[in-house]
């Protein structure tokens, strides 16, 4: 047996909403260099914009962020990193941008961007998703009228007894308890009421109970913790960038020892770093991505991938072990219009 083999996949915008990829992307990563290369499109379905895995079975999933009927493709992986579809289904709103599958591998949750709403469908012992068991609509707006006439479901994401749905329309992550047996969401009060125009965009919660926090409108890192009625007060907040101009921040993620902090930065085109003492983020660097318009970054070891959707690149970056700060490593990979990498580690291959 030889080296155990990881892949990189690659979501990324067809056609069908301006973008130029073909499908879902496979790239191979050397795991003790970190370099990514390209093997090909391992499937074809339209706008794959975000791409998740099952807990337990070979199974990827991907939204198809289209602008009237989105729906969500299913995918056996292959050894070899092939995927071979497996099912389809509506999400029952439009421009579905987030998906994720509860810890048991019982249901698969999707964000409806456009439509404001959250989708619950249930996965078969093959990991197959099945009919919506359950479609739960958003209310809100906020004061940006262009952004937040309405509400925008942006991410979801399972969180022990219930889900954290960050919406930015509405300038809230909403809390839901999911029925194990039913598969249907019941509204509980807000986890975080954010200050009117944040656009809550994607979350993380961080060890010791806190959660951080990207606003896409406000272009800044927020902090809460909890509060004695479960909800998330807020405790401190920082812009995300220092750059001039606007700037759109779209993912943060965190080193799995929760030391530091990074926010990709669409507009400055720049990956932030943060330090993370529990209780605070202080920024400490702020490095170009060498892109243009970080959607969506991985911390994969001691690398960091970002995917710049509009310079049709992924630039690989290596972390710095004590200071914690990204340096880049190489030429950016070419990848047409990647909007999503998710790491996928196979069994051992020839």
């Amino acid at each position: 047996m030889g080296a155990k083999a990881e892949f990189v996949y690659v979501g990324g915008y067809t056609g069908d909403k301006g973008g130029a990829a073909e499908g879902i992307a496979l790239l191979r990563r050397d795991p003790a260099s970190g370099v990514l290369s390209r093997l090909g499109v391992a499937a074809r379905t339209p706008s794959p914009s975000f791409l998740a895995q099952h807990p337990t079975l070979p199974i990827l999933y991907a939204v198809n962020e289209l602008d009237a009927d989105g729906t969500i493709s299913a995918f056996t992986v292959a050894a070899d990193g092939e995927l071979a579809p497996l099912s389809v289904q509506p999400t029952g709103g439009s421009d579905p941008a987030h998906l994720s599958v509860t810890p048991d591998g019982r249901f698969l949750l999707v964000a409806n961007y456009s439509s404001g709403s959250v989708s619950v469908h249930p996965l078969d012992p093959e990991g197959a998703p099945g009919e919506r068991s359950d479609l739960l609509d958003l209310a809100g707006s906020g004061p940006d009228a262009e952004r937040q006439e309405g509400p925008h479901a942006h991410m979801v994401l399972p969180d022990r007894d219930c889900v954290l749905i960050a919406d930015l329309g509405a300038d809230r992550v909403w809390r839901a308890r999911l029925d194990p047996v039913s598969g249907r969401l019941t509204m509980l009060a807000p986890a975080v009421s954010a200050k009117p125009g944040t656009g809550p965009r994607h979350l993380r919660l961080a060890p010791h109970g806190a959660m951080l926090l990207v606003g896409e409108l406000a272009g800044n890192l927020s902090w809460y913790r909890p509060a004695a009625d479960g909800s998330l007060d807020l405790a401190g907040e920082i812009a995300a960038s220092t750059q001039a101009g606007p700037n759109y921040p779209a993912e943060l993620t965190m080193g799995p020892d929760g030391r530091f902090v990074y926010v990709a930065n669409r507009g400055p085109n720049t990956v932030s770093t943060f330090a993370w003492d529990g209780e605070r983020a202080t920024p400490i660097a702020e490095i170009p991505t060498g892109g243009d318009w970080p959607r969506h970054m991985i911390l994969l070891g001691d690398h960091l991938y970002v995917a710049n959707q509009l310079s049709h690149t992924v630039t690989t970056f290596r972390i710095d072990a004590d200071s914690g700060i990204p340096a880049p490593q190489g030429e950016p990979t070419a990848e047409a219009s990647p909007t999503c990498l998710l790491r996928w580690a196979s069994m051992a291959v020839r």
